[in-house]
């Protein structure tokens, strides 16, 4: 869990945004909705793919080459 400690002249509402600042930065929250409900292995599988292929896409839309693995 995120820490943040207060300093006596910082008022609450710059405390909080800071708090959900570093909350966000951390991926908490996107991992906590990701964890809420189960997802069948070929669900998980399905969207992965889907997700790779949109990357994909998007890479050969702005002319960027892969750069070779072997």
């Amino acid at each position: 869990m995120k820490d943040t400690r207060a300093k006596k002249v910082v008022p609450f509402d710059v405390m909080l945004r800071r708090f959900k600042n570093k909350v966000e930065e951390d991926g908490i929250l996107q991992a906590l909705r990701e964890k809420e409900f189960y997802e069948k292995p070929a669900a998980a599988k399905q969207r992965k793919k889907k997700a790779a292929i949109q990357r994909e896409r998007r890479r050969q839309s702005e002319g960027v080459e892969r750069p070779r693995q072997y």
